[in-house]
């Protein structure tokens, strides 16, 4: 690679304020200014994924690389390509100032021609990463297997029709579960990019499913040999690649966690545009995590509102994540997960800087989101509307309702002594909304 840094002599992004004009710094993510008790940069806790961002070419389905970044030339050392990359990221991380990253084993490290040979090269790069991250501030919000991308998993991984392949992912896994608890990571991430189908004619659903429980089942069981304290995260998408995937939502999931018995151990890591393509809002599949107890981290990006498919655009949407936001304020913060960027540049955009502009972008958005969450949750805004309109379950009888201590038969009687004849109130959906304008 050239001697002259990827990013030239660009300077580390600063906080400058809402007035500052300077494209490369930040106007609302102040990381140190405490917001409810906490600094900013802890409740955050953000993240720049090495995929997107230092492994995706620039393609698309009608056209090749647009990038030509240094360490992609052809001709050059796979594992010379990794340490150059390496290099590269970390210099992002310090620019940006941000205290966290993510990956997937073969962003890091070049996949050999046998499991083994892409094992060592594995824990080679877990090496040159622990040593980067000696001195750097950066650490590791989760790190995954990718078993989506090599043809051999074009059926899937753990759902695969042959036991090879599900015996080649167990080795896969186990060695990005390792590098990630080696590395410190917080959580490690199972993302099953191709498990699901494409047409019922040639798959037992069944058996699938019993394989894909197994598997995530022996994923937990290894995690606790080798003293991994982090959650396992599920990463919810209802299609693309396949037509349908087993982990279609975060309803989906939760159910497959229950048959399995997994819920103590496994939780979610939720994406705008996947809750988008299953049918939902953002914030729907967020609040639905929190109520079922299984809310772990995000991914955040976004799609694009005319296009059907996953464009993972940088987050610009301040009152969507605002809202988002304050659900997780709400229910007490992030613990082991955090913010990470799963997002790519466009592809026109070639230049070294642009990759800084769209971090910056999104990172200010969900800084500016948290201050106005903050601000709703602290003024009651829409918590004490909610309250009062369930204030009825608040009551003796209300409680005594929902702990079982009421029979259906009970409560008909008294239904038809008092006499009770219930008028509906106003849900106030309009009030609410322009509430939530005069913050956003």
């Amino acid at each position: 690679m050239s001697t002259v840094p990827f990013f030239g002599d660009l300077s580390p992004v600063a906080y400058r304020g809402p007035d500052s004009r300077d494209p490369l710094s930040y106007r609302w993510y102040d990381k140190d200014r405490v917001v409810m008790g906490k600094r900013m940069e802890e409740h955050l806790r953000l993240a720049a994924c090495y995929w997107h961002s230092f492994c995706w070419p620039g393609g698309d389905p009608f056209g090749g690389e647009t990038f030509l970044r240094p360490w992609m030339r052809p001709g050059l050392d796979p594992m010379a390509a990794a340490r150059d990359k390496a290099d590269v990221a970390f210099e992002m991380f310090r620019l940006l100032d941000i205290p966290f990253f993510c990956f997937h084993d073969l962003d890091a490290a070049p996949e050999g021609a046998t499991l083994a040979e892409s094992t060592d090269n594995l824990k080679a790069v877990t090496e040159l990463f622990a040593a980067r991250m000696e001195s750097a501030k950066v650490r590791l919000l989760w790190g995954t297997a990718n078993l989506f991308s090599h043809r051999r998993y074009m059926a899937g991984a753990a759902t695969n029709p042959d036991p090879d392949v599900f015996l080649y992912a167990c080795g896969q896994v186990r060695a990005a579960l390792e590098a990630t608890h080696a590395l410190g990571g917080a959580n490690y991430v199972m993302w099953g990019g191709r498990e699901g189908y494409e047409t019922l004619l040639n798959t037992d659903l069944g058996r699938e499913l019993g394989q894909m429980g197994r598997f995530l089942s022996m994923v937990v069981e290894h995690k606790h040999k080798i003293g991994f304290k982090g959650p396992i995260l599920i990463e919810p998408k209802p299609r693309e690649p396949t037509k349908h995937q087993y982990d279609f939502d975060v309803a989906t999931v939760y159910g497959f966690l229950a048959r399995y018995d997994l819920l103590a151990d496994v939780r979610v890591n939720i994406e705008q545009n996947h809750a988008i393509l299953a049918g939902h809002s953002f914030q729907h599949e967020v609040g639905l995590a929190l109520a079922l107890g299984i809310f772990g981290s995000l991914d955040m990006n976004r799609g694009d509102a005319l296009l059907g498919w996953d464009t993972d655009q940088f987050a610009n949407d301040v009152g969507e994540t605002t809202l988002v936001l304050h659900d997780i304020l709400k229910g007490g913060g992030f613990t082991t997960g955090g913010l990470n960027f799963d997002a790519k540049i466009r592809r026109q955009s070639i230049d070294p800087a642009d990759l800084l502009h769209g971090h910056v972008g999104g990172i200010d958005t969900c800084a500016r989101a948290l201050l106005q969450a903050a601000a709703m949750l602290e003024d009651e805004a829409l918590t004490a509307p909610l309250a009062e309109r369930y204030a009825g379950w608040d009551g003796a009888e209300g409680r005594a309702i929902l702990a079982g201590q009421r029979d259906l038969a009970t409560l008909a009687d008294r239904a038809l002594a008092t006499g009770v004849n219930p008028q509906p109130r106003s849900g106030r959906q309009e009030r609410l909304e322009t509430v939530v304008n005069r913050y956003v």
